[in-house]
């Protein structure tokens, strides 16, 4: 089974798919800014040289061999076009970079990687739903971080799928653990809901199974392939 690094991996989607991979059989290194255990690598994605940092820290720990990427790390939290003009550069920077910045870095360095030594490999990108019909008011930064990771990974797929390097893409809608009243009523409580045909927000554990698959059982006619998950609350 593969080697697999997921980044953003202390909570939510990428705990649950840390958990599934390993439960799958593959060997699995996460991710967070500050680490959480011992097969968990510190990064923090708002310095531009941490993507590079942890992924020559998994290439050493995985004794020189990655198979698959998994870009999760993400940051969603308001940035009300009414603060300063500094507050909202800075909000927009910190996404960009968390968001799509890093994840190019460690999809660039991947695919390096994969060229030099004439091996497949594999990168999941966590995007959203975000990136095909945009979001709330106060997350322009968010929608453009996610669309961007959506032609990211368009571009990756159109470029070396005859190399074996293969890329998937997965546009979750509303994501939590559970239905928590505080969670629902902090994104517009029974609105929320109301907008989603399924009536419910997806688990990180269904959106982790979709993770999975692209990680691991995917086939490679698939590259390129963006999957919704997000309740019939968009379709296209």
């Amino acid at each position: 089974m593969p080697n697999v690094l997921v980044t953003g991996s202390s909570r939510g989607i990428g705990a649950a798919t840390v958990k599934m991979l390993r439960d799958s059989g593959a060997t699995v290194l996460g991710h967070a800014t500050t680490a959480v255990d011992a097969s968990t690598i510190e990064a923090d994605f708002t310095q531009p040289i941490a993507p590079q940092m942890l992924w020559q820290q998994a290439l050493d720990r995985f004794g020189g061999k990655v198979d698959v990427l998994i870009n999760n790390a993400g940051l969603f939290v308001p940035n009300p076009i009414g603060v300063s003009d500094i507050e909202w550069l800075d909000a927009w920077e910190d996404t960009l970079r968390i968001n799509l910045t890093a994840a190019a870095q460690l999809s660039r360095f991947a695919v390096r990687n994969w060229r030099a030594s004439g091996r497949p490999g594999r990168i999941v990108h966590i995007a959203s739903r975000a990136g095909h019909r945009g979001d709330s008011p106060d997350h322009w930064h968010y929608a453009a971080s996610k669309g961007g990771m959506l032609a990211l990974h368009k571009t990756i797929a159109r470029a070396y799928a005859k190399e074996g390097i293969l890329s998937f893409a997965i546009s979750p809608g509303f994501t939590d653990t559970a239905m928590a009243g505080d969670y629902l009523e902090s994104r517009g409580g029974d609105g929320l809901l109301a907008d989603i045909p399924l009536g419910r927000v997806a688990t990180p554990e269904e959106i982790a199974r979709v993770a999975t698959f692209c990680a691991l059982y995917a086939p490679e006619s698939m590259t390129g392939a963006v999957i919704d998950a997000n309740g019939a609350s968009y379709v296209r």
